[in-house]
């Protein structure tokens, strides 16, 4: 069985809080929408796509009208089983999530305490990271992932481009990396895309007090519609999406409070070119 993809757990956790909000049994669905209690318990479980005709009718007796949040629903169900780009690679569930994600995401707030964010990585900079991350991966299957992971970064020049929010660890900034001029070009890359006005970096500094990231970084994806943000956890052998509203929150917490431990933008900016000065020498 495919795994449920977090476009489909979203649409399925949204319809069960408005049926149960609604105070109506699986039965009572059934026999006011036509749908079957068993398929209206796959839609909620995720365990089978959903048409847009049949979210629609929950949506009607739900009493859920006109609003960002049924659009987005109806969003989800639309493009639950599109087909992207990205999936004519070999590429895992969780990463192809999160690039499916961004696409529809109106927001990013990352905080990267060892590499420098994907959607900012020159193509000789994440070939460094990918051949040091994936160890057993081929040269063509790196190639493969180095394509990907450019290509992502169109969301930053689409016509109605993602706003996205950086934190990067200084010791991210200082790390050595093989090839010649690599991170020198890769700093001159984050300035470059610090100049978008739907793009902001901040440096958080090696002599930072202790903050909420320290058990590591995290990327969070935020919708136009309320209640549908996620945040996404890695590291070696895992990653996980964390889904539940409250749990969202307080990542979106922590995020603010690095904000607000982090240097300023111009600050951050100012060390960035420092660095890249000091590669040139």
């Amino acid at each position: 069985m495919a795994v449920p993809t977090v476009r489909r757990r979203r649409l399925g956790a949204e319809l069960r809080r408005l049926r149960e909000e609604s105070g109506l049994t699986l039965d009572e669905v059934e026999s006011r929408t036509g749908l079957s209690t068993s398929k209206v318990s796959r839609l909620e479980s995720a365990t089978r796509g959903a048409r847009p005709d049949d979210v629609d009718r929950l949506l009607d007796i739900y009493g859920l009208q006109g609003s960002d949040v049924r659009e987005g629903l109806l969003k989800l169900a639309r493009h639950g089983g599109q087909r992207g780009w990205w999936q004519t690679y070999d590429l895992s569930p969780v990463y192809s999530d999160l690039i499916s994600l961004e696409s529809d995401a109106s927001s990013v707030r990352t905080y990267e305490p060892l590499v420098i964010p994907g959607l900012f990585q020159t193509s000789a900079y994440a070939r460094a990271v990918i051949t040091a991350h994936s160890m057993t991966t081929s040269p063509e299957g790196v190639d493969a992932l180095v394509e990907v992971r450019v290509a992502r970064q169109s969301v930053l020049t689409k016509p109605e481009p993602l706003r996205l929010r950086a934190i990067i660890h200084e010791a991210a900034l200082l790390a050595s990396v093989p090839g010649t001029g690599v991170m020198r070009d890769q700093l001159q890359r984050l300035l470059d895309v610090a100049m978008y006005p739907h793009v902001t970096i901040q440096v958080l500094p090696l002599d930072a007090a202790l903050h909420p990231g320290v058990t590591g970084g995290f990327t969070a994806l935020g919708f136009e519609q309320p209640g549908l943000d996620v945040v996404l956890l890695e590291n070696l052998e895992s990653s996980l999406y964390v889904e539940e509203p409250a749990n969202v929150a307080r990542y979106m917490e922590a995020f603010e409070r690095l904000t607000a431990t982090a240097l300023p933008f111009e600050r951050s900016l100012s060390l960035i070119a420092q660095l890249k000065e000091r590669k040139s020498e």
